[in-house]
């Protein structure tokens, strides 16, 4: 059977129907190229026809490129993606110049190829509903490569284009005829077939408007010198943001400016040589294996116990309303969950839901939403002081300051109010959830979800299992953080759990980094070179190093009291003396970071003063320390059983803690290393640096058996 049925109706317009054999979407590989080539070389040979119809019979229009081919390809293999990919363009060209109106009816989903597919039609028709559209090769480290390049720039111009090529930005349908991309936008599928022969009768010479003599891309050619003088920025503002680290932006800028030049069958072969080096190259198979295979892992629920029902949510209740409680209470909100919303304070409490009617107010200002949709969702938040209104909550979520106990306390009180059955969830960033679920009469019902701040915006949740936890409580855990749009990993209990864990070696290494006098810039430098969103002093500014310092306390104490020693680390002098000067953060207003009242902020210039600036270092060494560090500790909680999946580490740091996107993830950037050479390479910063660079067994063990980390 083919995947492009050639059909033939009584206006003698031919339909090339999209219904891959045996599949949920249609995708862009090798069988579709040949069917498409097949029904291509059909319609050159008829006599006579009125226009061609693009339609699918799936519930998306064209899900894009085949993944598992495009991860398969190396540079040994790379003849026959990029013979693959030609024969889609010949095929798309043909169409697009053959004297007759081609269209596209979009009843659903076209993203990447299926947005090609679409923008070499002369028309582009899509239903109003249930319709995205864009090109987000980007997001897998890779460019469009079915043409994508070529005609969103000539059809927008390079300016207008960079946002949906270099950043994968998605539109709706309205979005797009607003763009004149999407020529009509109807409501039903009827509707969609009869706009398209409508238009197919009306024009019967259509033509790309980049085919027609004098076309002029709008704000012109790259030799324009408007854009010329805008040209040489371009490059340095991309760089600013991926600091070399993400070719795929940069070789989608390179492939627009060049296409411009050039005629757009020149175009085409430049795309496809960009598209099929990227292709080869290591950080799409990084992004390619974490973003889509291990991310679609734990979507489909692979660290949720099996042979549980799921479960709904409709009421959830927060204890604490400051900004993580208010962000968490936002987040249940905004997916059509009631929230209880409690403090000890109602003026706490209302300030609480002022967080979420701030955040909402800003959208309805931008038009992203009805002013009756955001008081709907207000209307679903209670401020309250009442632990009597958390009756008949699902699940109620802790956010109380890291203090044992106060949480112990907010514990009993909540769960006198709640059914048997109900869960009753820490946020606790630090505290290990066994020791806190001594206090709750239920310890079954008893887990861990870390959010991270600001909750509204940070996609990850970290779910962390007491000793007592069940199977059912994890299960429904899950599905709560499923609910909310929230993406879950799920973690075995220790100190720190894994995210906080290894998060905190990275500021204590920048850290400690300033206490051997190393420049702070090059410090923070170093980690933007690293590609790290933010360097390791402003984050510890972020956090607070009056919070750092409860938790060492904290975790002195404990261990005292479990007759185990506390390893100190040399960034404990740095914060002490940061304290001593009443540089706690930002919330202070001063930390490592001056905060001027006119906004923005610099490096305090007083640092080097007190820790020395001017000591020599390798640049190379400070990447390494502060992409190494995690990466040991990570490897410890694998060896230790805190992390029991690959895909959980490889999402939770860069969602979580922001390890560097082009890696992958912590466990893939081992894997890319190589066991062998990061063993070594972590052996000359253990000699030269300390014992937290120690090399894990488990990664000896690894590299004498040729493993590496794979789920």
């Amino acid at each position: 059977m083919s995947s492009v049925l050639l059909e033939k109706d009584q206006d003698n317009i031919i339909h090339l129907v999209l219904d891959r054999p045996n599949a949920s979407a249609n995708v862009m590989d090798q069988t579709f190229t040949d069917d498409l080539a097949a029904a291509v070389n059909d319609i050159q040979a008829m006599d006579d026809f009125a226009g061609v119809i693009f339609r699918s019979t799936k519930k998306t229009f064209f899900a894009g490129g085949d993944l598992d081919s495009l991860y398969a390809t190396t540079k040994e293999n790379a003849q026959a993606l990029h013979d693959m990919v030609t024969k889609i363009k010949a095929s798309m060209r043909y169409l697009e110049t053959c004297g007759k109106p081609v269209v596209a009816c979009i009843n659903g989903a076209a993203l990447g190829g299926g947005w090609e597919l679409a923008l070499a039609c002369h028309h582009r028709i899509a239903l109003e509903k249930g319709v995205t559209l864009g090109l987000p090769e980007v997001t897998l480290g890779l460019l469009p490569g079915g043409g994508g390049v070529v005609r969103m720039s000539r059809l927008l111009g390079l300016q207008a284009a960079l946002p949906y090529l270099t950043e994968g930005k998605q539109f709706k349908p309205e979005k797009g005829k607003e763009l004149g991309l999407i020529d009509d936008v109807v409501e039903t599928a009827e509707q969609l077939l009869d706009a398209a022969i409508t238009f197919i009768k009306a024009n019967p010479k259509a033509q790309q408007p980049y085919d027609v003599k004098g076309y002029k891309v709008p704000g012109g050619k790259p030799t324009n010198p408007a854009l010329a003088k805008m040209l040489p920025i371009a490059p340095a503002m991309m760089r600013a943001k991926t600091k070399g680290t993400m070719p795929a932006p940069e070789s989608i800028l390179s492939v627009m400016v060049e296409s411009l030049q050039v005629d757009i069958d020149s175009a085409m072969r430049i795309e496809t040589r960009y598209f099929v080096e990227l292709v080869c190259g290591q950080v799409s198979k990084n992004m390619i294996g974490t973003f889509w295979y291990q991310l679609n892992e734990i979507k489909a629920g692979a660290a949720r116990p099996e042979g549980i029902a799921a479960a709904k949510f409709t009421k959830v209740g927060v204890l604490g309303a400051g900004m993580m409680g208010a962000g968490i209470a936002y987040s249940s909100a905004s997916r059509g969950v009631e929230v209880v919303l409690k403090d000890v304070s109602q003026e706490s409490a209302d300030k609480g839901k002022a967080y979420s009617e701030n955040i909402l107010n800003k959208k309805v200002k931008k038009g992203r939403m009805s002013a009756e949709r955001r008081d709907q969702i207000l209307a679903l938040i209670t401020p309250t002081t009442q632990a009597s209104d958390l009756a008949g909550c699902d699940i109620v979520i802790e956010a109380v300051f890291e203090e044992r106990g106060l949480k112990a306390k907010v514990t009993q009180e909540a769960e006198a109010q709640l059914d048997a059955s109900a869960v009753f969830a820490s946020n606790t960033s630090t505290l290990p959830i066994t020791g806190l679920a001594e206090s709750s009469a239920r310890p079954a019902n008893f887990i861990g979800l870390h959010f991270f701040s600001p909750v509204d915006k940070m996609p990850l949740v970290e779910i962390i299992c007491g000793e007592q936890t069940s199977d059912e409580t994890l299960a429904r855990a899950y599905d709560f953080v499923q609910q909310i749009a929230k993406t879950p990993i799920v973690v075995n209990d220790s100190r720190g759990f894994y995210t906080s864990r290894v998060f905190g070696t990275f500021a204590n290494e920048g850290i400690a980094m300033v206490g051997e006098g190393v420049a702070p810039a090059a410090v923070e430098n170093a980690a933007f070179l690293a590609g790290f969103p933010v360097g390791p002093l402003a984050v510890t500014d972020e956090v607070s190093m009056t919070l750092m310092e409860k938790i060492r306390n904290q975790t002195i104490k404990d261990l005292q009291d479990e007759g185990k020693p506390y390893q100190h680390h040399p960034a404990e002098k740095v914060v002490d003396q940061m304290l001593e000067d009443n540089r706690a953060g930002k919330l202070a207003g001063a930390g490592f970071y001056e905060y001027p009242k006119a906004g923005g902020k610099n490096l305090w210039t007083g640092l080097s003063g007190k820790f020395g600036g001017d000591a020599d270092f390798a640049l190379q060494d400070l990447k390494d320390r502060l992409l190494y560090i995690q990466a040991i500790e990570t490897a410890r909680c694998l060896e230790e059983k805190v992390l029991t999946s690959v895909r959980d580490a490889n999402i939770g740091s860069i969602m979580g803690i922001g390890y560097p996107v082009w890696t992958g993830g912590i466990l893939q950037f081992i894997n890319q290393v190589g066991l062998k050479q990061f063993i070594h390479r972590a052996e000359e910063l253990h000699e030269q640096y300390g014992e937290r660079f120690a090399v894990p067994e488990l990664l000896k063990t690894m590299a004498a058996e040729g493993t590496t980390f794979k789920d």
